[in-house]
């Protein structure tokens, strides 16, 4: 049994996840791995990710293993109760997210303190698979920045592409054949020195993280072979224009309408028909 990291792990049990996922990974995807040179081989380390579909944390896991890191997710503190998937999670050193905290450096608690004991952690900024139409990163939470900041370990930018064809978001049925390729490439630490010794206020953290994200979606561009986007999409931001825009449409087709019959437009019978003879209704 090894030292606390965010729980008691286990390296036999670790050892266990390597001889099974291993082969099952390789089995179910072609991979084309690049920059794992830049992965740390000790202490701690943020690895932000981009996120495409739910077989990138395969896709991921193999990539953190194979440049000699175990990898080590986040997840609801609520599934380390649930009994044997709690008892594993623990084993195999996963960690909690404490959501619903007032104070935020609550919720990412035992991410702090397993980085401080030297664990890989794999962070996802986007907090969900992307919604942007051309699956492109998405505005990110500032989690990743208060973390790398907090702690001072390496942030290693890591964008993929591939995973989507093998489990579309929103699907549950894989596409295993023919077996897909999985692109992955690892930039150098992000350069975070600006932002040393300011105070964690939403300025600081939205700035350093976007910083972050900018290099993780400059990778995926290069994988892609596409320039990505100036700004990130932004959810909300999307729903509001499609609202704006439904308005204008609304307007638009009523305009249209008292164009069509302006004589019903002006006494507010807009679309009432007449015969000769008859009165429109009260």
């Amino acid at each position: 049994m090894s030292k606390r990291a965010d729980g008691s792990y286990s390296n036999a049990w670790r050892n266990v996840s390597k001889i099974i996922l291993r082969p099952t990974i390789r089995a179910l995807m072609k991979h084309d791995w690049r920059g794992q040179e830049n992965f740390p081989q000790t202490g701690g380390a943020i690895v932000a990710v981009n996120h495409l579909s739910y077989a990138d944390v395969l896709a991921v896991s193999l990539f953190c293993d194979q440049a000699g890191r175990y990898p080590t997710f986040l997840a609801k503190s609520s599934l380390f109760d649930v009994k044997v998937l709690g008892y594993l999670m623990t084993r195999f050193g996963q960690l909690p997210v404490h959501r619903g905290q007032a104070d935020a450096a609550l919720v990412l608690r035992d991410a702090e303190i397993g980085l401080r004991n030297g664990a890989c952690v794999i962070f996802y900024p986007e907090g969900t698979v992307t919604r942007d139409p051309d699956l492109w990163p998405m505005v990110s939470r500032t989690g990743v920045a208060r973390l790398a900041l907090t702690t001072g370990v390496p942030v290693i930018p890591v964008a993929h592409w591939g995973a989507q064809d093998i489990l579309p978001y929103g699907s549950f049925r894989p596409r295993l054949l023919p077996r897909k390729t999985v692109h992955v490439i690892a930039g150098p630490p992000v350069d975070l020195a600006e932002f040393e010794g300011k105070p964690l206020d939403n300025a600081t953290l939205r700035a350093a993280t976007d910083k972050i994200m900018a290099q993780v979606t400059a990778q995926l561009g290069t994988l892609r072979g596409e320039v990505p986007p100036e700004k990130p999409y932004h959810p909300a931001v999307a729903r509001r224009q499609l609202r704006q825009l439904a308005r204008q449409q609304a307007a638009g087709q009523a305009g249209a309408a008292s164009a069509e019959d302006p004589g019903a437009a002006a006494d507010g019978t807009a679309g009432t028909r007449t015969e000769p003879g008859e009165e429109a209704g009260p």
